[in-house]
Order: C-alpha cells, then sequence, then structure tokens
C-alpha cells in the first residue's frame, strides 16, 4: 500500500509518501513541504498548494491520502488556513478517485508513539526509527505527513473490516423487498 499523508497548513504544507503493510518494515519514498508566501493572498497560497499536492500525486501515484483532521484551536485565523489547506488536499485525492482518510493528532500519535500526547519531538523520532532513516525529517510538518501515512497503513486494514462488519450487518438487517407483483 502506498499512501501519501498531508499535515495541512497555509504556510507550510507536509507531505510524506510512505510504502508498505502493517506488520511489515515500512519504506519512506519521499518526503517534503509544499510552501506558500506568508504575504500572499489566501485563494493564490491555495493554488499553489494545490498544484505542489498535485505535483506529488503525479510524482509518486499513492492508492491512498491521509490527511490530518483540523481540530479546535484557539487561534481561528490558523485554523481557517489548516481547514483551507486540508480541503485543497481532499479534493486533489477526489479528483483523482483516490480513498482520503482523515486521522486526528491524537490518532497518529498513539500509532507512531503509543501515546495520543506524544510532543513532536517524539514523533519525529519514532518515524525516524519506523523508516530507518539517519536523522529527523525536517520541519517537523514533513515528519508529521510521514507519521500520517505510517498511522493509515497501520489502520487501513482495521478500519476496512469494521467496514465490512458494518456494510455486512446492514444487509443482514435490512428489510426484504419483494418485486411488485409478487405478494
Amino acid at each position: 500500500m502506498r499512501v501519501l499523508g498531508v499535515d495541512p497548513g497555509l504556510t507550510r504544507c507536509g507531505v510524506g509518501v510512505v510504502e508498505g503493510v502493517a506488520g511489515r518494515p515500512l519504506r519512506m519514498v519521499g518526503v517534503g513541504v509544499v510552501r506558500t508566501p506568508a504575504d500572499a493572498e489566501v485563494a493564490d497560497r491555495l493554488v499553489l498548494i494545490e498544484r505542489g499536492i498535485e505535483q506529488w500525486l503525479d510524482e509518486h501515484s499513492p492508492e491512498y491520502v491521509a490527511v490530518e483532521r483540523v481540530f479546535s484551536q484557539h487561534n481561528v485565523r490558523t485554523v481557517m488556513g489548516t481547514a483551507q489547506a486540508s480541503a485543497v488536499a481532499m479534493l486533489c485525492a477526489a479528483r483523482r478517485g483516490l480513498p482520503v482518510a482523515l486521522h486526528t493528532p491524537s490518532e497518529v500519535k498513539a500509532a507512531v508513539t503509543g501515546s495520543g500526547r506524544a510532543d513532536k519531538a517524539q514523533v519525529g523520532s519514532m518515524v525516524t526509527r519506523l523508516l530507518r532513516l539517519d536523522a529527523p525529517p525536517k520541519p517537523a510538518d514533513a515528519a508529521d505527513a510521514l507519521a500520517l501515512a505510517i498511522c493509515h497503513i497501520w489502520r487501513a486494514p482495521a478500519t476496512n473490516r469494521l467496514q465490512q462488519i458494518a456494510a455486512a450487518h446492514r444487509r443482514a438487517t435490512a428489510p426484504v423487498r419483494l418485486p411488485k407483483g409478487t405478494r
């Protein structure tokens, strides 16, 4: 499975591609940051993010896109920019028919470090260890993007099983509909 992780941000949007399956060693395919100038208009910055993500999708052909779920912060302006960048990433994936998964920061931290309250240094350290890198990816947005991809690879099998179970339950409990005229 090849996953593009996106840590959305208006100034720095972390991107990282990881390949592998749960229970096996993972491999980093690429990592980076899509940057936009802080003094540019928001609409122009979103276009730059869209171009950057499209370039990553073209270059790395992921099967899934994992995006950090936007959470409430005290700074509404920061939340808005993060939400807008997140929407751009989801749009780029949807345009290509790629499944999008949203993971909260605490889910990602728990998956990668074992603690949903881990700090950025702990996440970077574990990403370095799990992907057998020489040094933690810089900046932290890049390491976070890789952590999102790792989280998705590890969580996807369980999530898929739960979705299959739920679908089977819906089919089993759905009312039987007889064709017209057969009553």
